[in-house]
């Protein structure tokens, strides 16, 4: 049921707009731009098919804000929590990715992730040489 809403919210209406319209495609964030531009498909009715980039947005955003998440926000839980609290992720990115079509979603995720990245590697550096230095 979940993945149904899923796959109606971010199909794109071929007939209200398509990515080849103007006012779609000149407003489209730069990553999701491509990602609809490299695997949409036009079907034997000459349709143009936007639900393979669909799911692909959202499994990006998914993947970074897990990642993001995991980086700077997760603490030691049970699974069946860590369950709950993936699958409440995974429905607030639905919500994310249908704001990904005119704002830099992914861009804002990868910038959060790259800065969380930096931030637990100099954490982990500095742990490591307060280890040495009281091992000294």
């Amino acid at each position: 049921m979940l993945l149904n809403l899923a796959s109606n919210l971010i199909q794109a209406s071929t007939s209200v707009a398509t990515i080849n319209d103007p006012l779609v495609y000149g407003r489209m964030s730069g990553i999701t731009r491509f990602i609809y531009e490299n695997f949409s498909r036009i079907d034997a009715d000459g349709v143009v098919d936007y639900t393979i980039p669909g799911y692909i947005t959202l499994v990006v955003i998914f993947a970074l804000s897990a990642l993001v998440f995991k980086l700077g926000f997760a603490r030691e839980l049970p699974l069946m929590k860590n369950i709950i609290i993936y699958l409440f992720l995974f429905v607030g990115c639905i919500l994310l990715t249908l704001f990904a079509f005119f704002l830099p979603m992914i861009e804002g995720l990868i910038v959060a992730a790259l800065i969380l990245i930096v931030y637990k590697t100099r954490m982990w550096r500095e742990k490591r040489e307060q280890a040495a230095e009281n091992n000294n």
